[in-house]
């Protein structure tokens, strides 16, 4: 007995089966999250580690590369770079596909941990290690601002209360604090001071070592009372730091307010972030690689609204930019998409049968396929996005075709006069093998995209399991739930024809009539279906070669990124100044502006003090003239006229892995050293601005950085009594903004940080104004034992794969596109 014979025999057998097939489908879409695009992003995790005051080469040989080959071991690996830069050290690993976000950043952790001990032991915290890339785009940005607050109290409650909160948002890789001012006790030394007192700055941080410390003291116990015993040895306030003796010989006692001052600032002096010029503090949610933007964005605003409520009077949060927005419209429309063609489908399927009642039966299959495929994309793991609903659009036209094949034979079977029963029966059972065959072959032309490996392969994965299950599925509903349909739901005999039958009839007749001339007057002529064959393939190798390739075209998505490079050694002044002005410029310029969010020295990922960032929302494409491609056009040729520094403005990409911005092309060259990196990179970019397809062509590792190289006369030095040591902690302390120690603050911990003022570090002639003191205590001035000379070095130093690396990027000019070679 046939399926179709068993379903027609025993009907409710079959409408249980179809309504059990339904209701698992709805219980998996219940359970499926809603994404873009399916998640192809692969596990990536970033090791950080900061060691302030140090360049990029001591960065580079005593950090990067004892992490990069502790790590380099770890099974999974498919890419590995790192930059090197001033003060911090910033390692991105890639993982293949298949490997597990959490296993992978396990895996980090406990090679870290195991070079922990090759790492020098002043570095100002063990390296971080964190489920995302540094320099990944935020999905939302968040404003605080306060009309009462400074930045530094500002900061304080974004950090302790605002980031505490949505940190614990599943899926969330950290938050961001732009233009964060960190709560720090600053001391400021005075050079001159310190030498007329005749102390240095390792005097200063040996007293702040022994006068600033909270050891346990243990408890005091009685017959019935037990007290535990609290010393109370920190400092908390600049009064107290300030009164801190680091010198007493019994004839006078030196106290650090003497020598210097001691300030409640800001730990990164070097930061700001403001929205049209309006200072602020910015949070940025950095998700979690192949996670659910939309689940995120969901949790977010709870979150938010929770805040808004809890918030002190004179603090104000907006939400400035939400790339989740564009997710959510994306899929909105697909599914519109879904229900256009639901209804096209159905009014062509009325026009041919020209009958609702038979009409009816065949459309049944549609609702029970698709939604049984939800059930197999919830057993795949697979989300609910553009593709997934692009299959299940597409699918909309195929899963009906068997069962309009089948509703057709029985219908015939019906004129012929057959009893409905019968005809169902024979009629299903005739074109079994038919609807089987067909159903394969579909099924046989989408399934091998599962095989496909690599990023294209996970891309559309999804798609064509949704499409092949999705034929499937309608194979067994046609053969089962429309022959039973048919059976009990037709009328036997003659059947009635409507009024709309009769009057499109002849229509109809006269298309089968002309068809079959058509057909008849072909077969005369077979052999010209050979040529036609040869000049449509010729025509497809034609196209093929023309047309320009890419993985998809940008989508306007209302945002623009700016990227901005000053001169290397110029000032954080003298970046923030050019940051204004680019500032000045968008606001004049772009009214289609929604927020504008400007960042100087962001601080993260691999920026320093001559870089910014600027974050444009525009208004909603339908409420501008200009596109957002035709606004960053016109930003990157206005921008081009300024000499000052370099600006690149990019579009995000449509399909992205890890959802990075910046420029699409990208080459990057390796070399054994860096002398010969700086050989090929200018005969490299000669070619690459020489081209017409290129635009905004740069490099990251240069060499201009200008760099004061200290040499200490070591025979001269111990002579005198001075070690190499004692005169390069000098120079540590005196100007790297080195953590002195910690202090407490409302039950939080902040840092010590001690350093010369900057005028009495601004010129290579302030190093001749420090001293330092000999095995018998006496001051030497520092230019008694060493030499300095000016040079230029890179300012970062890149690894590719652990090889010393070089990447050119480069923008696409006006009307070209990334060509696949």
């Amino acid at each position: 007995m046939s399926l179709s014979t068993l379903s027609i025999r025993r009907p409710v057998f079959t409408i249980v089966i179809n309504l059990v097939i339904v209701l698992f489908g709805i219980i998996g879409y219940t359970y499926l999250g809603v994404r873009e695009f399916p998640s192809i992003d692969p596990a990536q995790i970033s090791v950080r580690t900061n060691y302030t005051g140090a360049n990029a080469d001591i960065i580079e040989s005593q950090i990067t590369e004892p992490l990069e080959k502790a790590i380099n071991s770890i099974d999974g690996i498919r890419n590995i770079t790192s930059s090197s830069n001033q003060g911090s050290s910033n390692i991105t690993i890639e993982f293949k596909l298949e490997k597990n976000l959490e296993e992978a950043a396990n895996d980090v952790r406990d090679k870290v941990s195991q070079a922990v001990r090759s790492l020098p032991q002043d570095i100002d915290a063990p390296p971080v290690v964190s489920k995302a890339d540094a320099d990944s785009e935020p999905i939302i940005t968040m404003t605080v601002q306060s009309d009462t607050k400074d930045a530094l109290a500002l900061s304080d409650y974004a950090e302790n209360v605002i980031a505490e909160r949505l940190q614990t948002i599943p899926g969330v890789s950290s938050v961001q604090i732009w233009g964060q001012k960190k709560y720090a006790m600053r001391l400021w030394v005075d050079p001159v001071k310190l030498a007329s007192y005749g102390v240095t700055v390792s005097d200063v941080r040996t007293a702040l070592e022994k006068q600033n410390v909270e050891l346990p003291s243990g408890k005091l116990t009685g017959a019935n009372t037990e007290l535990t015993v609290k010393t109370m040895g920190n400092l908390s306030e600049a009064e107290q730091f300030n009164n801190i003796v680091i010198l007493a010989d019994g004839e006078k006692t030196v106290k650090f307010s003497d020598i210097g001052r001691a300030e409640l600032g800001p730990e990164n002096l070097e930061t700001k972030m403001s929205e049209s010029g309006l200072p602020m503090v910015g949070l940025a949610i950095i998700p979690q690689p192949g996670t659910n933007y939309i689940d995120i964005a969901n949790d977010f605003y709870e979150q938010y609204d929770q805040l808004k409520k809890s918030l002190p009077g004179d603090i104000k949060l907006n939400i400035a930019i939400d790339n989740s927005v564009f997710i959510k419209k994306s899929v909105v429309e697909v599914a519109e998409t879904l229900g256009i063609a639901l209804i096209l489908v159905i009014l062509i399927i009325y026009l041919f049968f020209r009958d609702w009642a038979i009409a009816f039966r065949p459309l049944i299959d549609i609702p029970v396929s698709l939604i049984a495929t939800f059930f197999i994309m919830y057993l795949c793991g697979f989300s609910v996005n553009v593709l997934t609903l692009l299959a299940i659009v597409l699918a909309t036209g195929l899963v009906v075709d068997d069962g309009i094949v089948v509703t057709e034979n029985i219908f015939k079977k019906v004129e012929e006069g057959m009893s409905p029963i019968e005809a169902a029966i024979k009629g299903s059972n005739e074109i079994f093998m038919a609807v089987i065959s067909i159903s394969i072959t579909l099924a046989a032309v989408f399934l091998p995209i599962i095989f496909l490996e690599g990023f294209v392969g996970r891309l559309f994965r999804e798609f064509g399991v949704v499409i092949g299950a999705a034929v499937l599925i309608s194979a067994f509903v046609s053969l089962s739930l429309t022959p039973m349909l048919n059976a009990y739901l037709m009328k036997g005999g003659e059947q009635k024809k409507s009024k709309f039958y009769n009057l499109t009839e002849p229509y109809f007749v006269r298309m089968n009539q002309g068809y079959a001339a058509s057909l008849a007057n072909f077969m005369k002529r077979k052999w010209i279906s050979f040529p036609i064959i040869i000049g449509c393939i010729g025509l497809i190798v034609l196209f093929f070669k023309i047309l320009p390739k890419e993985t998809a075209p940008y989508d306007d998505r209302s945002f623009i990124g700016v990227n901005v490079t000053t001169p290397e050694g110029a000032t954080y002044d003298y970046t923030d100044r050019f940051m204004q002005e680019l500032t000045q410029l968008i606001n004049d310029s772009i009214p289609e502006k929604k927020v504008s969010l400007v960042i100087t020295s962001p601080g993260f990922g691999s920026s320093s003090v001559n870089s910014g960032r600027i974050r444009i929302a525009l208004t909603e494409p339908g409420e501008r003239e200009r596109s957002q491609k035709e606004i960053a056009a016109d930003l990157t040729k206005w921008t081009k006229k300024y000499s000052e520094a370099k600006t690149n403005v990019s579009e995000q990409p449509t399909i992205a892995v890890n959802r990075r911005g910046g420029m699409p092309i990208q080459y990057i060259i390796q070399a054994p050293n860096f002398e010969k990196l700086r050989e090929k990179i200018p005969q490299f970019m000669d070619l690459a601005n020489q081209n017409e397809t290129f635009s905004n062509v740069d490099v990251n590792l240069k060499f201009n950085k200008p760099e004061i190289n200290v040499t200490i006369d070591r025979e001269k030095a111990e002579s005198l009594g001075i070690s190499v040591l004692d005169v390069a902690q000098t120079l540590q302390l005196s100007l790297s903004g080195q953590r002195f120690g910690y202090f407490m603050r409302n039950g939080k911990q902040y840092q010590v940080i001690g350093q010369f003022d900057e005028k009495d570090r601004s010129a290579p002639l302030d190093l001749t104004s420090m001293f330092v003191k000999n095995n018998k205590g006496q001051l030497i001035q520092l230019d008694n034992v060493i030499k300095t000379e000016e040079k230029s070095s890179p300012p970062q130093l890149y690894h590719n794969n652990r090889y010393l690396s070089a990447t050119i990027s480069a923008g696409l000019a006006p009307g070209k596109v990334s060509v696949m070679a």
